[in-house]
């Protein structure tokens, strides 16, 4: 797709997360901002208040992602992609000069879960819905096989109606599987043998898991309206069942963390990793296994950035840790050009946090109720706890700096350390993170 650009004459192009596109007419473009295009989309849509707070505009390409802020100006930003490029990612040249940004309509990461489940229109629904969907089947969110099958289980509801049992629905899901499920779950046999099979062979354990859970999927009651059908309740439903995953909504950024030392050379090297940020947390997600590394919520850290001409730009995260039974501070080294962003991210969304919850008080008192009926209890706030669930931390996977703090001097805890780096992060009260006090009996580095 065409930058922030013009079909014809004078029509901008907006992606939506389905991947139409809304093509708006405007005046001036080089000055249009940011806010006057997503009014005009909103229109366009015929979208309600909601979505001022829901959406936002971002500017989107496979080297870089950003959303705009509502006075950023799309036309000259895209313009300045290059140096963007330049500043913020590693690319190539050859790629940084053939790389365009679209201009896309997508969920707003400032946006708390908690309001999507009091959204009643169904078109926002479906576009927040689209947009999960999207994140999951290219595994952009990690997920677990029977997490992926029940959320597929609800695509195939709302594209293939209600479940009828029999070999015609078997056929359907098989056409289409991966429409339903990620790539990696849509594999089956190779070989002449089961080229010759063909529809005859068994359903995978993939896609028999995904008609298990789709004749299971519930029919909500009263979703029948004058004129039709009404998919707002699976709508909600997949996004109430991808709530679960701690890093639903966040912004995406790229970079490397140190592998840990391995075999007799004690070789590391350093392995490529996505760092997922959202208003609950910061994750750091392994790019080629797709799997969870770290996962941190805002109370359980300290961070800080460090850059400098000479030297790679680097993320710091600071977490409770544990070495041999002796408790640690234990540091992650981000690299990425992206680690000013990312601590600016994290920054504004501790702010955000801390204001909602001295509003919260007030917010409880007139939410409207869900209209899918009381929430179960972990929806408040969902932890999965399956073992070996790639959601949960893989710390034996990155290779961290342990430390205590030895009078005056940090030390490092055989790799020996303690009293905080960082003075950024999250002081409330009320969080878990806590500075390790040294003890006689750890053996000095």
């Amino acid at each position: 797709p065409c930058p922030v650009s013009v079909a014809a004459a004078a029509d901008v192009l907006v992606y939506l997360a389905d991947d139409t596109v809304v093509p708006l007419a405007v005046e001036n473009l080089p000055s249009v901002n940011a806010h006057e295009l997503h009014r005009a989309v909103r229109e366009v849509l015929q979208l309600p208040d909601i979505a001022l707070e829901a959406f936002a505009l971002w500017l989107v390409s496979p080297l870089l992602e950003v959303q705009l802020k509502p006075k950023h100006q799309p036309y000259k930003l895209g313009r300045q992609w290059p140096d963007l490029l330049l500043r913020f990612t590693d690319a190539p040249d050859d790629d940084v000069a053939t790389d365009e940004p679209s201009l896309q309509f997508r969920r707003n990461v400032f946006f708390p879960k908690r309001r999507e489940l009091q959204i009643h229109d169904e078109e926002v629904l479906r576009l927040l819905y689209e947009e999960a969907k999207g994140n999951v089947l290219a595994a952009r969110y990690p997920c677990d096989a029977e997490d992926c099958e029940a959320l597929g289980a609800l695509v195939c509801r709302v594209q293939l109606g209600p479940y009828q049992p029999g070999q015609p629905t078997a056929c359907a899901v098989r056409e289409k599987l991966d429409s339903f499920l990620p790539a990696h779950l849509c594999k089956r046999g190779h070989g002449l043998f089961a080229a010759l099979r063909g529809r005859g062979a068994k359903a995978g354990p993939g896609e028999q898991g995904l008609l298990n859970a789709y004749c299971q999927v519930k029919e909500a009651i009263g979703s029948d309206s004058e004129h039709g059908a009404s998919l707002s309740p699976h709508y909600r439903a997949y996004l109430l069942k991808s709530h679960e995953l701690p890093f639903y909504g966040c912004a995406f950024f790229h970079g490397e963390v140190d592998k840990p030392a391995q075999g007799f050379l004690h070789r590391g090297g350093r392995k490529p990793v996505v760092v997922a940020i959202s208003l609950e947390g910061v994750h750091v997600i392994d790019s080629r296994e797709k799997h969870v590394l770290l996962g941190l919520r805002f109370q359980e850290l300290s961070w800080d950035h460090t850059s400098s001409s000479e030297e790679e730009s680097v993320l710091w995260l600071e977490f409770d840790g544990d070495n041999e039974g002796t408790p640690v501070n234990r540091l992650l080294k981000i690299y990425s050009k992206q680690a000013e962003l990312m601590s600016g991210l994290i920054e504004y969304c501790i702010e955000l946090n801390q204001t909602s919850e001295f509003a919260a008080p007030q917010e409880t008192v007139s939410s409207p109720p869900s209209a899918a009926g009381p929430l179960p209890p972990s929806a408040q706030r969902p932890r999965l706890r399956r073992e070996d669930s790639v959601v949960c931390s893989r710390l034996q996977h990155l290779s961290t700096i342990d430390y205590v703090e030895e009078g005056e001097q940090i030390k490092r805890v055989k790799p020996k350390r303690t009293t905080s780096f960082f003075s950024r992060q999250l002081s409330m009260g009320q969080g878990t993170y806590t500075v390790v006090q040294p003890t006689d009996s750890l053996e000095q580095g």
